[in-house]
């Protein structure tokens, strides 16, 4: 037990030195150096320690998402799925529509509902199917499927959020479900609010339709039709526009949109699309020469150019009365994808950086406290063995500290809570492991198989505590929110860079110190 083999030794070490690599950016960079090397596609080691709201300051907004229009939206979805699964196998019908939360379809013959049965259910599955009478059906979703849906609504609003966000240039944003709709967003180090808020907030559907030129907005209004506002950076043309009903292409073929300047440099937004889309527009451009093809986001027309010529490549430009900020903002909304449903903001908290001054400075000198008593309690009791165990804290530290900026966990004041209490935790392994090499010191054992002894029996005590603590922290993370999390990181991943320095790199030192000194007696 107390000789390691070459491949052991070079392990430990190699560990501790990447330790010391990856923790080395949180003292010699400064976090604008960190951020700068990180957008350069730096391959030094830069990643620093992501500081949390109550650390760093900035905002916190509770957002909370709208299910029902998703719903809503889901069953006009379901209504032209029934519509066309009973068209394409000929059953007629007299009426079709949503009646509460339901699709209602009046069948022309009762005879067909097996049949109707049978076409909507190979085309359309999470749905359950009743009659209503001898010749109406109805059609609704499971609670089942419902209850899937909400959970994709929801995480597909998280991962656009963090696309829009991480587009911003941030990079140490935390967002999270709270409940069945609504998400915790914490951006730390923001100072413009209002901004994120309508980055975040903004559905951004895009859509592209064709103008009806020979209807007025204040005319009769054909049902293909609708009467849609002009948006404010299109206000150069007509207040209002009546564009066709039918979506030539959809934002959802989209694969880049990245701001830019025309030939006359004003800011405009450049866009491409993937194969389909591609060839969507092309078709439509080309058939359509010389109409105002509406360029519609979120309801609102931004752009109503004349296609003036097909467009076959894949690219087009959305012009209109941009600032150079509005264009990067609607590129930026146009590459993260469009949100599921409207967003609206419950609660929202603005932590200044002062506070987060002062919560560092209290866990610094909190830290060092519990070090210095620490070391000097290991010092006392147990001789060179202690300042060994204290050497062996120090490196746990260090490990740590590589962790979480590796893994960009986020240290909040609970997390700086949960470092302290591993320092006083770290040494247990060492004073389970010291106690056992007494005994077997007082038993009449030699030095050698003292050490021995004390490390192979001690192992099994300290992987059980240690186990059970650990599997603890891991429910606090599982099932814990927030500071909870924070606290269960860092907690978490003490105990392993403990155990770690504990057992493998004391066990080092002290194989070191017995094969170059070979003391007759342990002073222990």
């Amino acid at each position: 037990m107390v000789h390691l083999p070459r491949w052991q030794v070079i392990l430990i070490l190699l560990v501790v030195l990447a330790g010391v690599v990856f923790a080395a950016p949180n003292l010699l960079l400064t976090r604008d150096q960190a951020t700068q090397m990180a957008d350069e596609g730096s391959v030094i080691p830069h990643q620093q320690i992501s500081l949390g709201l109550d650390l760093r300051g900035g905002v916190y907004l509770l957002a909370g998402v709208d299910l029902a229009y998703a719903f809503e939206k889901d069953r006009e979805n379901l209504a032209d799925t029934v519509r066309s699964a009973l068209n394409e196998a000929g059953i007629g019908y007299r009426e079709l529509g949503l009646v509460n939360d339901a699709v209602r379809v009046t069948l022309e013959n009762a005879d067909d509902a097996s049949d109707a049965r049978q076409a909507i259910n190979r085309v359309q599955t999470g749905v359950q199917i009743e009659g209503v009478g001898e010749q109406g059906m109805s059609v609704a979703y499971t609670e089942a499927e419902m209850r899937q849906r909400t959970d994709e609504i929801m995480s597909q609003a998280i991962e656009v959020m963090r696309r829009r966000i991480d587009d911003t240039g941030t990079r140490e944003a935390a967002i999270q479900r709270h409940g069945d709709d609504r998400i915790i967003i914490q951006v730390p180090g923001l100072d413009d609010p209002q901004r994120l808020k309508a980055i975040i907030g903004t559905p951004a559907v895009l859509s592209f339709r064709f103008v009806n030129e020979n209807v007025s907005p204040n005319g009769q209004i054909p049902p293909s039709s609708e009467v849609l506002p002009a948006a404010d950076d299109a206000r150069a043309g007509p207040a209002a526009y009546v564009v066709s009903k039918r979506i030539m292409v959809s934002g959802d073929h989209l694969t880049d949109a990245t701001s830019g300047f025309d030939q006359n440099s004003r800011p405009v937004v450049n866009f491409a699309f993937d194969t389909l889309g591609a060839k969507r527009f092309g078709d439509a451009t080309r058939e359509n020469v010389g109409k105002l093809f509406a360029i519609i986001l979120d309801e609102k027309v931004i752009s109503a150019p004349v296609i003036n010529e097909p467009i076959t490549g894949g690219r087009g430009m959305i012009s209109g009365n941009f600032t150079v900020e509005t264009a990067n903002d609607l590129a930026l909304l146009l590459r993260a994808g469009a949100l599921p449903a409207p967003v609206t903001y419950l609660e929202e908290r603005t932590v200044g950086p002062g506070l987060g001054a002062d919560s560092i400075l209290a866990g610094e000198i909190a830290s060092v406290l519990g070090l210095v008593f620490v070391v000097v309690f290991m010092v006392l009791a147990y001789g060179l063995f202690g300042a060994m165990a204290s050497v062996a804290l120090m490196v746990n530290l260090i490990l740590l500290m590589a962790a979480l900026s590796v893994l960009q966990a986020t240290l909040t004041l609970p997390g700086i809570a949960g470092i302290v209490l591993t320092i006083g935790m770290a040494v247990d392994a060492n004073v389970l492991i010291f106690e056992r090499i007494r005994e077997e010191v007082r038993n009449g054992r030699g030095p050698v198989t003292a050490v021995d002894a004390g490390y192979r029996r001690a192992l099994s005590t300290i992987l059980d505590s240690n186990l059970t603590t650990l599997i603890a922290a891991l429910l606090l993370f599982h099932f814990g929110s927030g500071p909870i999390k924070g606290f269960a990181v860092t907690l978490s991943l003490g105990l392993i860079t403990s155990m770690f320095s504990a057992i493998m790199v004391t066990r080092l030192m002290v194989a070191t110190w017995l094969r170059r000194r070979r003391p007759q007696a342990l002073a222990i």
